[in-house]
């Protein structure tokens, strides 16, 4: 139960995270919200150093330093995926995709699940689906490219999450600071080499510094919930974040949630009710 609370918050942290940073690229280039919320992602992570503590092994650089490639890899193909479109298609593409992985890493790693835990697990990721599909998901089709990225983004979502389980139980916060710092620098060496495309517009720098924080807490509360129970379980649960991104959408920005959405919310809360009972 304490995996399913831990996993449910991150997944609605990761969701007010990405609200906040869509917001604030709304406002200057993607790169240029990233360079305020990543110093202010690794800042929290190095803040909790001396209450949870932070060991920095062999295992831990590893698997932290790989955490925080597949970061920056699922941030440059998420993007560039949601640029070319449709999102209505390719959204619940990586979503899904960002949640079987985990889940077959899980369940071939000998994790078991009861009756219920077989009735919810696929349950929760049609729910995935539904919620961060858009209307009129079937009015254009997406390209072999975009479909590739789609794809490619989930895949690298995945892979961070099943990196980060793979840290000692030990370790802290060891393997969050060292894959911020990567990822950090991946990013802010991307920005560098694209300064000229960045364009001029000044970044929201309260939006962009308060998503990279909710990152943060979103990481922490993953690495806790994984650390505490099943992957297959826990990642299933995580990868439901569009859900709290499309009710701030709603409650924010006045954007209103189509019947697929309501039903995927739904289902999501059955799918959270079973996965309490496995």
């Amino acid at each position: 139960m304490l995996a399913l609370l831990l996993a449910l918050a991150s997944s609605l942290t990761y969701g007010c995270a990405d609200f906040l940073g869509g917001l604030g690229s709304r406002k200057a280039h993607v790169l240029r919200t990233v360079m305020i919320a990543a110093p202010a992602s690794l800042a929290v992570e190095l803040l909790l150093w001396p209450f949870l503590g932070a060991s920095f092994d062999a295992r831990t650089l590893t698997w932290g330093a790989a955490s925080g490639a597949a970061s920056a890899a699922a941030f440059a193909m998420l993007y560039r995926t949601l640029a070319i479109g449709p999102m209505n298609v390719l959204s619940p593409v990586t979503a899904l995709v960002s949640a079987v992985l985990p889940v077959g890493v899980g369940l071939l790693q000998g994790e078991h699940l009861g009756l219920t835990g077989m009735l919810g697990l696929p349950l929760a990721l049609v729910a995935v689906v539904l919620v961060s599909a858009g209307q009129g998901a079937g009015a254009t089709r997406p390209s072999r490219t975009a479909l590739l990225l789609a794809l490619g983004a989930g895949a690298a979502i995945a892979l961070q999450l099943v990196f980060l389980h793979q840290t000692p139980a030990d370790s802290g916060v060891g393997p969050l600071i060292v894959g911020r710092t990567v990822s950090s620098a991946v990013t802010l060496t991307a920005a560098a080499l694209f300064r000229r495309r960045l364009g001029s517009e000044k970044p929201a720098y309260a939006l962009s510094a308060s998503a990279g924080v909710l990152d943060s807490v979103a990481n922490l509360l993953f690495l806790l919930a994984a650390r505490s129970g099943d992957l297959a379980v826990v990642a299933v649960i995580t990868a439901l974040y569009p859900a709290g991104t499309v009710l701030l959408a709603r409650s924010v920005l006045g954007e209103r949630l189509h019947r697929g959405q309501l039903v995927g919310l739904g289902a999501a809360a059955v799918a959270v009710s079973l996965l309490a009972l496995a």
